[in-house]
């Protein structure tokens, strides 16, 4: 669940940018008074995120306005499914419904997207399986994560909604743990410096509790991140047969990470390689939003 502080800050950023000064149509269209019910329904199939932004984006719209809750995240959605139901004052309801209805849209086809992902992960280590006479179960199943492409200001809910479609999260952010990418490496080894001694000056000084991962972009670097004692080996852009044999490299010695225009085509196979975590950004960075509306019927 959503922390209700981290809730407010994007339902309060988005309504002070769509209504700055105030709703001008709804004070000056619709009574005071008025009072109304709406629906917000599922237009075509998906996958639920976004209880807590309809619950809390209504309530700091006005307190006054009820929010019944008809799905819980991660719930699958037909079209036609009732989502939720909001009555009260009509002015607020008007003013919060696209600021909402943006945010759980978007974290719903986040959701839906990760689901679809999850599920064709599932399915390669299903097959795995059944091609080997395994017993359910028996194969570890690849975590699909999210990264850090998401967008400014909606971190928390978008990675709040990976993981209502099964996905797991990365990194949060920069804070949390120590990441070299190509461009750290090519800092870190300019000049010709040692990377296994580079790495291993950096553990030297990381605290007890933080995680290091290093970036390759060749299975020539592998054993150099290596000795370094890297935690995490993030295997970048490789071919299927590259990363079979990345997998085969490490030999669990380091956790591996695949990374690197992931795709719904593509994840299958990268499953079947047997790493242990596959990242992709388009989880976050390129869905499309889930189609959701809100109807009104005056009370």
């Amino acid at each position: 669940m959503l922390h209700r502080s981290a809730v407010e800050t994007v339902i309060r950023a988005g309504l002070a940018e769509d209504a700055p000064w105030g709703d001008l149509t709804s004070e000056l269209a619709i009574p005071a008074d008025a009072r109304a019910a709406a629906t917000v329904t599922a237009r075509e199939t998906g996958v639920f995120a976004g209880e807590d932004v309809i619950r809390v984006g209504f309530a700091v719209a006005d307190p006054d306005l009820t929010v019944e809750l008809h799905v819980r995240d991660g719930d699958h959605l037909d079209a036609g499914t009732v989502v939720a139901t909001i009555s009260g004052p009509a002015r607020p309801l008007l003013t919060a419904e696209r600021t909402v209805l943006n945010l759980v849209q978007r974290m719903s086809g986040i959701t839906t997207t990760t689901a679809r992902y999850v599920a064709a992960v599932e399915e390669t280590v299903a097959e795995v399986e059944r091609a080997n006479k395994l017993p359910a179960g028996t194969i570890t199943r690849t975590r699909v994560c999210d990264t850090r492409k998401t967008t400014p200001g909606l971190r928390t809910l978008e990675k709040h909604a990976v993981t209502c479609g099964g996905g797991h999260n990365h990194r949060f952010g920069l804070s949390d743990a120590v990441m070299l990418k190509d461009n750290h490496l090519a800092v870190l080894t300019a000049g010709g410096a040692s990377l296994p001694r580079a790495l291993r000056e950096l553990r030297r000084k990381m605290p007890h509790t933080a995680c290091l991962e290093v970036e390759v972009d060749r299975l020539d670097q592998i054993e150099d991140v290596l000795a370094g004692g890297a935690d995490v080996v993030l295997l970048d852009n490789f071919a299927p047969a590259d990363l079979v044999s990345g997998v085969a490299m490490i030999d669990g010695r380091a956790t591996v990470e695949a990374s690197g225009g992931i795709t719904l085509e593509t994840i299958s196979r990268v499953a079947a390689t047997g790493v242990d975590v596959i990242s992709a950004g388009a989880l976050t960075h390129s869905v499309r939003a889930l189609d959701l509306g809100l109807d009104i019927a005056v009370g």
